[in-house]
């Protein structure tokens, strides 16, 4: 059966999206959209350092996703205008990671990959890693659930409960710089923002409560994977994108629908 590409591709993306519905959900509940952004564009900077280096892809995009969302969650912290930070890191990191490609050999004609992604060419060894990392962010965010919850709705009442809002934004900045290396090569860089906001923005419309949210924007991502993959062979379209399509085509379909209590 993992002969067969499209496959592998449904598995990983299927794989994928048991992190970005949980997390996605956070990230829209806590506005961290340009978060998600920053750490996932900082990703293309690990890429060309990993095959500059020698360094396994998905260690080398960790590990720079890691020390981004580290970054600005310190410098936030202190005061810095949020916005203004995670865009010029964002930007800038993108940036970086670009200039440095363009002096590695034979990085230039697969960084389209990188940047859009490929999840038609998933092998074997990536679907282990997507499976293996995505339930290593899942696990976390069902250990810490509660705590990031309360830490989501009002941090001075998780004060108040004993815990520590700052270890609920550590747990979300690990869980997003895992989120972001197991994810570049099936949705690239530039769409793992899309793949984490979109499906949960449209369980938002339809879920009772949190854990329904993030239940439905699993879902709605498999679904967006799914669809995805049989639009792009069906038209010849790039999958990535066109998973982000479908996700946006049910978002679209959801604002149609009554947003329940």
């Amino acid at each position: 059966m993992l002969d067969d590409f499209l496959i592998r591709a449904a598995l990983a993306g299927i794989g994928l999206t048991l992190a970005t519905g949980p997390l996605g959900s956070f990230v829209v509940w806590r506005r961290m959209a340009y978060f998600g952004d920053a750490t996932s564009h900082a990703a293309i900077l690990g890429v060309a350092l990993a095959f500059g280096f020698g360094l396994p892809l998905y260690a080398g995009t960790l590990v720079v996703a890691l020390a981004m969302a580290l970054t600005v969650a310190a410098l936030s912290g202190r005061g810095h205008a949020m916005d203004t930070v995670l865009g010029v890191l964002a930007h800038a990191a993108l940036a970086f990671g670009l200039v440095a490609a363009s002096f590695i050999s034979g990085l230039r004609v697969d960084l389209t990959a990188f940047l859009f992604g490929d999840i038609l060419a998933v092998s074997r060894t990536d679907l282990a890693v997507v499976w293996g990392g995505s339930a290593v962010v899942a696990v976390l965010l069902i250990w810490r659930w509660q705590e990031l919850l309360t830490a989501t709705v009002n941090e001075e009442l998780a004060q108040a409960s004993g815990q520590d809002p700052l270890r609920a934004r550590l747990v979300l900045t690990l869980a997003l710089a895992l989120t972001v290396a197991v994810a570049i090569k099936i949705v690239g860089a530039l769409l793992i923002a899309a793949l984490l906001i979109i499906p949960a923005a449209a369980a938002r419309q339809l879920a009772r409560g949190p854990e329904s949210m993030a239940l439905a924007a699993t879902a709605i991502g498999a679904a967006s994977v799914l669809g995805g993959l049989q639009a792009s062979l069906n038209f010849d379209t790039p999958a990535g994108p066109s998973i982000v399509v479908v996700a946006a085509l049910i978002f679209v379909l959801s604002l149609g629908v009554k947003r329940r209590g």
